[in-house]
């Protein structure tokens, strides 16, 4: 057993989850850590075919807990409640992907036995009793799944890790990758190699559709037969874009988008595309695609859905939104929410307007999600003469319009470009509750809404991004600094004045964030910024099952007395306590308290034979079965503590 441990992933069947894991939630966590973790799952079910669901009584489950520090087992131990600490300061999305990637099986980037080709380890710069995280397993005992070294993993060490002085723990034998190692912003594109392969995953669970129109099929997309004109795939027009948004004209030979030409015709022209058919899953949608108008402000992009029903086979159109706006000379980031739950197409239906126009509405970079659209958008223009040029501090600080949540408080968002003055050569960003026009209807302090602020890295495969996101939770009893005023008390009590840039003056509450939200190094890699542009994406909701005392209906609580027989687990349904009986494969637990077996071995016996020789040789098979499950649990337990690693 002890060899099959120390593998850069866990071989073993025994090893792996179902692909639907279950879990729960323990009330000991934060509130901000709970609403990351269901983030977190999230991108697993865009990414991958790992799903997670409430634990309902089955074998083997996550509890996920704060302890000290944030730390996992190394794949499924086949114990029953197997515990994952996400204790304070681990609620990033990618720190917590780390650590369930642990449970799921895998070690560090940095035990590869091949790993002393590509960084170094400086023994003597770690901090005693932490230098099992930096082992080495030699390629008898390792299995990295022909997945090359990857500096960029979210599984890898940064360079500071559990160093006991200033000096790096890890160096880089490509020195341009020092500063790289150690990222937490989401998987890598080999994160998500290496977990498919292992797991044998096909296809994603939540992703649909993703399209930059880069193939001459156009993604199977379809033009209608029904409209007066037709969207054309071109790599540039005169009047604009002249690039498409995928590679912004930086490769030859490549970069195609579709466009509908408004510049002829008369009003009321329509040039219809229709996507291919989807089989939606889990009833909601979430489509973004960008979009650039050089034509004149009354074309107009409707969007629909056609539906296909055993009623309508051959479908039915559904209205879902029109886009309008004047013309710009850049490409814009869209969202739309659909809530479809038979199969459909999506419909683009581009409107000539009334007036002159020189150019069309294009679109490109389409993709489609099973996933919940953000509430907001924030575009930053011209962003590299703002890093050029903001001081570092609050002067250097711009700040994002009012948004209002779906509940109806005003917030706002502080990025500082520059960082703050004790932390320069950072994004740092920040969250305000600000003064609106509902704050005399509004409950204050304003109770548990979690605010998610997202960098879009703006890879065109929805897959493929590594976007940078916090998330703020709003304590109604987190007091600001020193004083006694509430931080999310009501800005026109706990704020201090502050102006619109058209002139209008309002009440602005303190700000919770980090000054640490994304080196510049970082900001500068990926797609972050394009087109001399920055995407932040908001969304304000109430944390899962939050009150005023915090408890979550969906994740079982444990009764305070367990009267359950048999190992089984008491838990609060409803408030009401409720046994969740243990079961194997062949056997299970029944009965308000658990107190009776049953198991398909006995059925197979009753419904065979009752003869006596059949009842003995199923006699010595269980006792064999129950003799070899006994070793092996024992076995697992007293190995469970060099199975689990820090973070």
């Amino acid at each position: 057993l002890s060899w099959v441990q120390e593998r850069n992933s866990i071989i073993g069947d025994n090893y792996r989850w179902p692909h639907v894991i279950p879990y729960v939630l323990t009330d000991s966590l934060e509130m901000n850590a709970k609403g990351l973790i269901l983030k977190a799952f999230e991108q697993y079910r865009l990414k991958t075919c790992i799903d997670f669901k409430p634990w309902e009584g089955e074998k083997n489950y996550i509890s996920v807990f704060k302890g000290s520090g944030c730390w996992s087992s190394v794949g499924n131990m086949q114990m029953g409640l197997q515990q994952l600490s996400i204790g304070a300061n681990c609620d990033r999305i990618g720190t917590i992907e780390h650590e369930f990637l642990h449970a799921l099986g895998f070690w560090h980037e940095q035990s590869r036995s091949d790993r002393d080709d590509y960084v170094t380890i400086v023994w003597d710069r770690i901090q005693s009793g932490q230098e099992h995280n930096f082992n080495k397993y030699n390629d008898s005992r390792s299995d990295f799944l022909n997945v090359p070294y990857d500096y960029n993993s979210v599984m890898h060490y940064s360079k500071t890790a559990f160093r006991n002085g200033t000096e790096p723990t890890i160096i880089t034998n490509i020195p341009d990758f020092l500063d790289v190692i150690g990222q937490r912003m989401d998987f890598s594109e080999y994160d998500l190699q290496k977990l498919n392969k292992l797991y044998n995953c096909t296809s994603s669970l939540s992703f649909m559709d993703t399209c930059s129109f880069e193939l001459e099929n156009i993604c199977g997309m379809i033009q209608s037969s029904a409209d007066n004109d037709d969207w054309q795939r071109l790599s540039q027009v005169s009047a604009g874009p002249n690039s498409d948004h995928t590679n912004m004209g930086m490769c030859k030979d490549s970069g195609y988008f579709m466009h509908f030409n408004t510049s002829s015709g008369v009003e009321g022209n329509t040039a219809v595309l229709e996507s291919r058919i989807f089989y939606p899953k889990r009833g909601f949608q979430c489509l973004q695609f960008y979009l650039y108008n050089s034509g004149n402000e009354n074309d107009q992009l409707n969007v629909w859905v056609r539906e296909y029903t055993s009623a309508n086979p051959n479908g039915t159109l559904r209205f879902i939104e029109e886009i309008k706006g004047s013309p710009e000379t850049y490409w814009q980031l869209h969202h739309v929410s659909l809530n479809v739950t038979s199969k459909f197409r999506v419909v683009f239906e581009g409107v000539r307007g009334n007036g002159s126009s020189n150019g069309g509405l294009s679109i490109d970079d389409i993709n489609l999600s099973e996933t919940q659209c953000p509430h907001h958008i924030w575009h930053i223009r011209d962003f590299t003469h703002l890093l050029n040029t903001s001081p570092a501090g609050s002067n250097g600080a711009i700040y994002s319009p009012p948004f209002y949540s779906s509940k109806g408080y005003a917030f706002q968002v502080s990025l500082y470009i520059n960082g703050t003055t004790d932390n320069p050569f950072n994004l740092g960003i920040f969250l305000s509750l600000v003064s609106g026009a509902n704050d005399a209807h509004l409950e204050w302090p304003c109770p548990w809404q979690q605010v998610t602020m997202i960098l879009l890295d703006q890879h065109p495969d929805i897959r493929q991004q590594m976007s940078n996101q916090r998330s703020v939770t709003t304590d109604p009893q987190r007091v600001s600094g020193s004083s006694s005023n509430f931080t999310w008390g009501r800005p026109d009590e706990v704020g201090s004045e502050a102006t619109y840039p058209n002139g209008t003056k309002y009440m602005r509450g303190p700000g919770v964030g980090t000054s640490a939200f994304l080196t510049h190094q970082r900001l500068r890699s990926r797609n972050f910024i394009k087109e001399d542009g920055v995407y932040i994406l908001l969304t304000m909701e109430g944390t899962p099952g939050a009150t005023s005392q915090p408890t979550d209906p969906d994740v079982p609580a444990f009764c305070p007395n367990n009267f359950c027989e048999n190992d089984g687990v008491c838990v609060m349904v409803n408030r009401t306590p409720v046994c969740r009986c243990p079961a194997g494969d062949n056997w299970w637990y029944m009965g308000k308290r658990c107190e009776r077996k049953g198991s398909t071995r006995e059925n197979t016996v009753i419904a065979v034979s009752s003869t006596l020789t059949v009842f003995v040789v199923m006699l010595i098979v269980t006792i064999t079965t129950a003799v070899c499950l006994k070793k092996k649990y024992k076995q697992g337990k007293e190995n469970i503590h060099s199975l689990t690693l820090e973070e």
